[in-house]
Order: C-alpha cells, then sequence, then structure tokens
C-alpha cells in the first residue's frame, strides 16, 4: 500500500499537474475561439433573417477547411515536442519554418476555394437566391482571412509543441476582444453605433453602411489576422523561445521537412474532418424530423460541445507530453505518461456526465421555453451521459498517438467508426430501426453512442500496441 502511494505521489500526480496545467489554458483558448462562432450568429441574427441564414450557411463551408488546415499544422506539435524533449533546438526553427510554408499554401487555397467554388455549391444545394449572394459575399470577405489563420495554426502548433500554451490563451481573447466590436461596427453601421452611444455622433460616422453578413465576414477575417500578427510579435520579443531564434533567418522550403509534417499532420486534418462531417450530415439527415427534433438536437448538441472542451484540451496537451518524453528517449516513462493522461481524461469524463445528470434540465431551459423542445432535448442528455465516457477517452487516446506520430492509424480507425459504426448504424437506427421501429432522432444518437465506444476500443488497442513495441 505504502509503496503505491509512493508511486503516486512522485510519478502519476507530478505528471497529472504538467498535464492540466499544459491544458488549461488551451481549453481557454478553445472557448475563446468558440465565441467569435457565438458573436457571429448572436450579432447577425439581430441584423436580420438573411444575414443570419446566410453566415450560419457559410461557415458550414468555411469552418471545415479551416478545421482540415489546423488539424494538418497540428502534425508540428509532436515534431516540437520531440526535438525540444531531444534538446535538438536547431532543428526546431528549420522544422517551423515548413509548417509557415504549408500554412501559407494551405490558406491561400482555401481562400481561392471560398472565391471560386461556393456559388455552385449554392445552386447544387437550391440555396435562396438572396441567402446565396449574400452567403458568397460573407465567404469571401472570410477568405482574405485564411492565411492569416492558418499562420496562426502553425505558430500555435509551435508553441504547443514547446509547452508554452498559454500564449495561445491570450491571444485567441486578443482575437475575441477584436471580433466583438469589429463585428458591431460593420454588421449595424452608424445606426447601431447610434443606438450604443447616442445622436451626438460626428454625421460621418452615423452615415457609416451597415454591411451585415459582409461585415461580419470582414470582422472574422481582421480577427484572424490580428491573432496571426500578435502570434508572431509574441515569439519574435519572447525569451521563452530564444534558444530557438525563430525569426533569426527564414529557413526557405525543404522538401523533407514538408513531407515529415504532411506525413504526420494530415492523417490528424483528415480525422478533425471525418468528425466535423459527422456531427453535419447528421444534422442534415434529422431535418426531415421536423422544427422540434432539429431544435432539440442542436440543444444537446451544444451543450455536451461545450462541456468536450475539456477532454479535447487535455488531448492536446498528452500529444505534447507524450512527444516531450519520447524526444528524451524514456520510452517507458512515455508509456506511463500516455496512460495516465487517459486515466485523467476517465476522470474528466465521469465529471463532465456528473454534470450533464445534475444540471440538464436546468441549461436546456437556458436555450429554449419550448415545453417539447426541453422534453427532447432532456431524453437526448440522457444518452449523452453515457457517451462522455468513450468520447473522452477516444479522444485522449488519438492525443497519446499523435504523440507517438501515430496519425494514419488513428485515421483509419476515425473513418470507420465515425462514418461506418456512427453514422451508418444511427442512420440505420433511425431511419429504419431494428426490433421496435424507426427510432428518430434517438437513434442517431444511439449511432454516436456505439461509433465513440468503437473508436475508443480501436484507440485503446492501438496505444497499448504501439507503447509496448517503443
Amino acid at each position: 500500500m505504502g509503496s503505491a502511494a509512493k508511486r503516486f505521489t512522485t510519478l502519476y500526480w507530478p505528471e497529472t499537474r504538467s498535464l492540466v496545467r499544459l491544458a488549461l489554458p488551451i481549453c481557454g483558448a478553445q472557448l475563446a475561439q468558440a465565441g467569435m462562432s457565438v458573436v457571429d450568429v448572436m450579432m447577425t441574427g439581430r441584423q436580420s433573417p438573411t444575414a443570419l441564414a446566410a453566415v450560419s450557411v457559410g461557415s458550414s463551408l468555411w469552418m471545415p477547411l479551416m478545421l482540415f488546415m489546423t488539424g494538418t499544422l497540428m502534425g508540428l506539435t509532436p515534431i516540437v515536442a520531440h526535438l525540444l524533449g531531444g534538446q535538438r533546438h536547431d532543428a526546431i526553427r528549420p522544422a517551423v519554418h515548413q509548417a509557415l510554408w504549408v500554412a501559407l499554401l494551405l490558406g491561400v487555397v482555401s481562400a481561392a476555394l471560398l472565391w471560386l467554388i461556393v456559388i455552385p455549391i449554392f445552386n447544387a444545394m437550391d440555396v435562396p437566391a438572396d441567402v446565396a449572394q449574400t452567403s458568397a459575399a460573407y465567404l469571401a470577405a472570410v477568405a482574405f482571412g485564411m492565411p492569416g489563420i492558418a499562420l496562426f495554426q502553425a505558430l500555435r502548433a509551435f508553441s504547443d509543441g514547446m509547452n508554452h500554451t498559454r500564449p495561445v490563451l491570450w491571444i485567441s481573447l486578443i482575437g475575441l476582444s477584436v471580433n466583438i466590436p469589429a463585428n458591431y461596427l460593420l454588421i449595424y453601421g452608424g445606426d447601431g453605433l447610434v443606438d450604443l452611444f447616442g445622436v451626438w455622433l460626428p454625421q460621418s460616422v452615423q452615415q457609416l453602411p451597415a454591411l451585415g453578413a459582409l461585415g461580419c465576414g470582414i470582422a472574422t477575417a481582421i480577427s484572424m489576422w490580428t491573432m496571426a500578427l500578435a502570434m508572431m510579435l509574441y515569439t519574435r520579443r519572447k525569451h521563452v523561445y530564444g534558444a530557438v531564434s525563430l525569426w533569426e533567418r527564414l529557413t526557405p522550403p525543404q522538401w523533407a521537412g514538408i513531407k515529415e509534417l504532411t506525413i504526420v499532420g494530415i492523417p490528424i486534418g483528415v480525422a478533425i474532418f471525418v468528425e466535423v462531417t459527422l456531427f453535419t450530415l447528421i444534422a442534415l439527415f434529422i431535418a426531415s424530423f421536423g422544427e422540434i427534433t432539429v431544435a432539440a438536437h442542436q440543444v444537446a448538441l451544444s451543450y455536451t460541445t461545450i462541456l468536450f472542451m475539456l477532454p479535447m484540451s487535455l488531448s492536446m496537451a498528452l500529444t505534447v507530453r507524450v512527444g516531450n518524453t519520447l524526444g528524451q528517449q524514456r520510452r517507458q516513462h512515455a508509456r506511463l505518461v500516455a496512460w495516465n493522461g487517459i486515466a485523467v481524461s476517465l476522470v474528466t469524463a465521469l465529471i463532465n456526465s456528473a454534470l450533464l445528470w445534475l444540471t440538464g434540465e436546468f441549461v436546456i431551459s437556458l436555450y429554449t421555453t419550448d415545453s417539447e423542445v426541453q422534453t427532447l432535448a432532456a431524453s437526448l442528455l440522457a444518452l449523452a451521459v453515457f457517451y462522455q465516457v468513450s468520447d473522452s477517452l477516444q479522444a485522449n487516446l488519438a492525443g497519446a498517438l499523435r504523440g507517438y506520430k501515430d496519425t494514419r492509424i488513428v485515421m483509419v480507425i476515425t473513418v470507420l467508426s465515425y462514418w461506418f459504426v456512427g453514422l451508418g448504424g444511427g442512420h440505420w437506427l433511425g431511419t429504419w430501426g431494428a426490433f421496435s421501429g424507426a427510432l428518430g432522432v434517438h437513434g442517431y444518437w444511439i449511432g454516436l453512442i456505439a461509433g465513440l465506444s468503437t473508436a475508443a476500443l480501436l484507440l485503446g488497442w492501438r496505444l497499448h500496441r504501439i507503447s509496448r513495441q517503443r
């Protein structure tokens, strides 16, 4: 008993504190960036239904592109973590520069896609003409920010890999603080400023045009570049990055460095894209069930997404810790770090399940006063209680495997579990059903439980195997 207590206090508890210390700022940064989307929806919704619809439809196109870029550039985090753990500081700068080249390319390509293909997509989706035109203008503005957000994500991956996660929190808050007033000014124009400050404002200010969704897109692009420039300035000025000398001289594109990043990063980007499309497709499938079902689904999903921020942040921190330890050639300790992180994620999941159980009805009442929506959303949250464990475990198992730079198998497992088991099984249960007939939206949520549980089991097997091998 004394030996177990000593092992906990000398090994597991210090490692847990290091993991949580890395994860909490990441969680804050994720919440701040999610807050920008919330602000966009709230402000455009008050301006006009068309503006809200345009931003909602447009976000469904640019967000997956951004998340794919983010996932691909996340491949830099384990690379930097390995190099830092091995004290190979001279190799970090060229690795980061290759990521910046890749980020710039991804940003420009994403911008071009948003400029060129959105109208054909809207025509294929039969989006109403006024919404399509407004959304296209919104996306054209957002496109200018895509290279900026890509550069920010590359520098964020570098900073995370260096064990410095707090700067991303502060810079994300800066981005949010820029986004809110820029949104207000550009969406509502002079009329909005008069409502806020009064008629004493100069006539030139009062006559500023209300740009609606277009203004929201411009504000989003401004926020993206603000975060990119702030991250560049921070990594140049702060002494904690001094050993790397990141901005001393620019390394030209090198195929070996770009190849390593893409081999590690693209599977992460694909896995994130698969996860995003899973929820997007479920939302499309249940649209035929009626507005009550759609509203209840969105309410339940919104709350569970907020709770998932902490397990996801632990996953990103676990990638850093495992990568650092492997870079130090401490393979046995890396195994301990990985499975200790999984244990922490299990505790987090149990806390989330308890929060859902205890606060679900109250939180639902904050979203809606409709009794039908409340009842249905509560039944969905009851199912969500059960998948918190599998969701948290699969995210952190994937995070530990990223620390091993093992991302291709994770991608395959994600595709099989999410699309075939989760989406396929959920669609079968929801539309055709088993013994008791079609289960509707509950069938899709049961499919989510099955898909996430399958992913957790397969990723657990993969981590057990690869951590023993190495």
